[in-house]
């Protein structure tokens, strides 16, 4: 027996549940680290250099995989919405790569936590799914707890907190790029959506990368190297997941993701979060483990109301 089926087999038989929760950690652990990798390479490039050689690094990794399985990974079948969503992950990623140099790790996996709240009322507009009311209490603690996090900066003016209202920007657009992303699901392979990404995201954001363009040194490119794996490795992991388990089994697992953030901001940059971030992020957490748990129980009774398919 080879290692590839071996952990193939082992995985199978940890349950869909026990898979989408691990690799909701892989994923959380990836974009921790890529995000302190980012951090370290925008004190000397640029942050629209950076997003193009981030993800162009990691279509390079992701090069090899396609070369063995073949060119039937890039075959979508819904080439426009992999466009639009791409170039809805570009302004997305763009806005997050401007604040990224500015912000606390912790601060940023924080108001990362806003994700669901997002989805969630993406889903009511796009969709037509019915919010009903203690979704919105949920959905109104969420925002409270985004005001604790920034009390601190809120303090001081609100110039001093501009990245982070980048961050506030980019969170929904981020939410929506999910939300294309689960509808193709429905059709491609989570690998060949982290593909298309690659090679849009790269394409898009490639003009604005010359325009500010810093000489590269051989440590920055060994740098993106490792960052187009974490990325790669990241988004196909939530892919993953979320093809595996209901966001509800999956979300408790995102809060290491601030203990990861902080243990890294701290040995990196000495940056020790305010406990004003802990409380927020509490807050914030626990409002969007409640909305997916209730999406979840939605998604349930909706299937069970469904007639039963035609023998």
């Amino acid at each position: 027996m080879t290692i590839a089926s071996y952990a193939r087999r082992s995985a199978e038989a940890l349950g869909p549940t026990t898979r989408g929760i691990l690799w909701m950690v892989l994923c959380g652990l990836s974009f921790s680290l890529l995000n302190a990798l980012t951090r370290i390479v925008t004190a000397d490039l640029h942050p629209w250099q950076t997003q193009f050689l981030r993800y162009c690094f990691g279509g390079v990794v992701i090069l090899p995989f396609l070369l063995r399985g073949g060119l039937h990974l890039l075959r979508t079948k819904n080439l426009r919405l992999q466009i639009g969503r791409n170039l809805v992950h570009t302004v997305a990623s763009g806005l997050w790569f401007l604040a990224l140099p500015l912000v606390p790790l912790a601060e940023i996996t924080a108001i990362s936590f806003t994700g669901p709240i997002f989805m969630t009322i993406g889903a009511m507009l796009f969709f037509g799914e019915t919010v009903r009311a203690r979704r919105w209490i949920a959905i109104a603690l969420g925002f409270f707890g985004i005001l604790i996090v920034l009390y601190p900066k809120l303090q001081l003016g609100i110039s001093a907190s501009s990245a982070s209202l980048l961050l506030l920007v980019a969170a929904p657009v981020s939410a929506c790029s999910y939300l294309i992303a689960k509808v193709l699901m429905r059709q491609d392979q989570p690998e060949t959506i982290v593909l298309w990404q690659s090679l849009l995201v790269s394409l898009f954001t490639l003009p604005f990368a010359l325009w500010f363009w810093r000489p590269v040194a051989d440590w920055h490119l060994a740098l993106f190297v490792l960052a187009g794996i974490l990325g790669s490795t990241g988004h196909y992991a939530l892919n993953r997941s979320i093809k595996a388990a209901d966001i509800s089994a999956t979300q408790p697992t995102r809060f290491l993701e601030l203990v990861w953030a902080s243990a890294l901001g701290a040995l990196i940059w000495g940056d020790v979060p305010p406990v004003w971030t802990f409380v927020g992020a509490i807050v914030i957490f626990g409002s969007t483990t409640y909305i997916a748990r209730r999406e979840a129980i939605a998604d349930r009774d909706r299937r069970l109301s469904e007639p039963p398919a035609a023998a």
